[in-house]
C-alpha cells in the first residue's frame, strides 16, 4: 500500500473550477438557500433517507463537477458510500461509477449493481484507474486517516481529483447521533441517548468514531508529495466557505465539515 512521504513536492498545474452549466435542481454553491435544503433534508434524514441522501449526492456531484468539468464517461471511484446514492448520481450523470463499502449492512437492501465489499485501506484497483476518486463522511470512522487517504492518491491517476470530506470533532455534529453532547464528554453523551432511546449508539468514539480536527488534517494534508490541496472549505456553509476554514480556533467548531478538493500528483 502506499503510504504518506515527506517533502514539498508540489503537482504545479491545477485547473480553474470548472463553471459549466448547472445541472437542473442544483443550487448556488455556497448559498443560504443550498445550506437550508441540506440541513431539511437532513433532519428527514431518519424518516426519508433516500429523499436525503439522494439530494446530498446530487449536490456532491455538482461539487465535483464544478472542481473537474463533467464526469460523463469518467471513471468514478467511490470509497465508502454505504448505500450508494453517490455511485448512483455519478452513474446518472454518464460516470463508470464504481462502490467500495466495507460493511455489508451499509449497503441496504438494493445496493448499486457490481458493489464491492473492501477494505478503504486496501482496495482491489490497480494504480491510477480513478479520474475521480470521491470519500463523503468517512475519514471520521477511520483509525488511521494518512494511511487511507494514500490509498485513495494511489488509485487516482497524476492529475485526477481527489473529493474527501468529514464532519469533524468539534463541529455541532461531530458526535453523530449522539451530538452536540459530544462536547460535554463522549461516554457521557451516549449514556444520554441510550437513556433516551432505548437502544445502544451506532457509534462508540475510538471504534468507528475517530476525534479528527482540521487542523492537524491540513497540516498532514499540505505536507503530503502526492497529492496537492485545490480547495479547503466548509461542505455546508452558507457563505465564504474557504475563508471560515482558514481561521485557527473558530474553524473546529464554524466549519461544520470539511471539503478537501485534492489533485494527485505525478509519480
Amino acid at each position: 500500500m502506499s503510504r504518506p512521504r515527506g517533502g514539498s513536492r508540489k503537482f504545479n498545474t491545477v485547473p480553474r473550477p470548472y463553471r459549466g452549466a448547472p445541472v437542473p435542481g442544483s443550487f448556488k454553491d455556497p448559498s443560504f438557500r443550498r445550506s437550508l435544503a441540506l440541513f431539511r433534508a437532513f433532519r428527514r434524514e431518519q424518516d426519508d433517507p433516500a429523499a436525503c441522501y439522494a439530494l446530498l449526492a446530487r449536490d456532491a456531484a455538482d461539487q465535483v463537477e464544478s472542481y473537474d468539468g463533467p464526469v460523463s464517461g469518467r471513471t468514478v471511484v467511490d470509497v465508502g458510500g454505504g448505500g450508494g446514492y453517490f455511485t448512483e448520481e455519478f452513474r446518472n450523470r454518464g460516470a463508470h461509477a464504481y462502490l467500495f463499502e466495507p460493511d455489508v449492512q451499509e449497503l441496504g437492501e438494493e445496493p448499486p449493481d457490481g458493489a464491492v465489499i473492501a477494505d478503504g485501506y486496501l482496495l482491489p484497483l490497480r494504480d491510477g484507474v480513478a479520474d475521480v476518486t470521491f470519500s463523503s463522511n468517512v475519514l471520521e470512522h477511520v483509525a488511521d486517516p494518512q494511511t487511507f487517504l494514500s490509498e485513495l492518491a494511489r488509485v487516482t491517476r497524476p492529475g485526477g481529483l481527489i473529493y474527501v470530506s468529514f464532519t469533524n470533532w468539534l463541529s455541532p455534529w461531530g458526535g453523530h447521533e449522539w451530538a452536540p453532547w459530544h462536547y460535554f464528554g463522549a461516554e457521557r453523551a451516549r449514556a444520554r441517548y441510550r437513556r433516551r432511546t432505548g437502544k445502544p449508539a451506532k457509534h462508540t468514539l475510538g471504534e468507528n468514531l475517530f476525534a479528527v480536527h482540521i487542523g492537524a488534517t491540513l497540516r498532514q494534508v499540505r505536507a503530503r508529495d502526492d497529492v496537492t490541496v485545490v480547495s479547503a472549505r466548509s461542505r455546508y456553509w452558507p457563505f465564504l466557505a474557504e475563508t471560515v476554514v482558514k481561521a485557527p480556533g473558530i474553524r473546529e467548531v464554524a466549519t461544520w465539515n470539511l471539503l478537501l478538493i485534492l489533485r494527485r500528483c505525478p509519480p
